[in-house]
């Protein structure tokens, strides 16, 4: 997670809490999903980068020093796989190199 402890309230204030080259890598998993679910919600959930369809989670992501993962719900990563590049899966999300 951000290495604040703040309570976010918004996507845009997690995503200000890392470095730059974090933050870029960031807005595109962010620009990405708005993409594939135009209709998707932003908020936070659990401290992190929550998307919401039709009230159910879609995805969660978040950013660590040096890569950001994404958790599609339910397991969805084939959904993705397209539209990122570069992606390292482990069981139950997909981790993105943030350099």
């Amino acid at each position: 997670m951000a290495p604040s402890k703040k309570r976010f309230t918004t996507i845009d204030e997690y995503i200000k809490t890392f470095p730059a080259d974090v933050q870029r890598v960031l807005q595109r998993v962010r620009q990405t999903i708005r993409k594939a679910a135009p209709g998707a919600v932003e908020t936070i959930s659990y401290q992190i980068p929550t998307f919401k369809l039709s009230g159910r989670t879609l995805v969660y992501f978040a950013g660590w020093k040096s890569h950001v993962s994404m958790y599609p719900i339910p397991s969805g990563t084939d959904a993705f796989k397209g539209e990122i590049s570069a992606v390292q899966e482990r069981k139950g999300h997909a981790a993105i190199s943030a350099r």
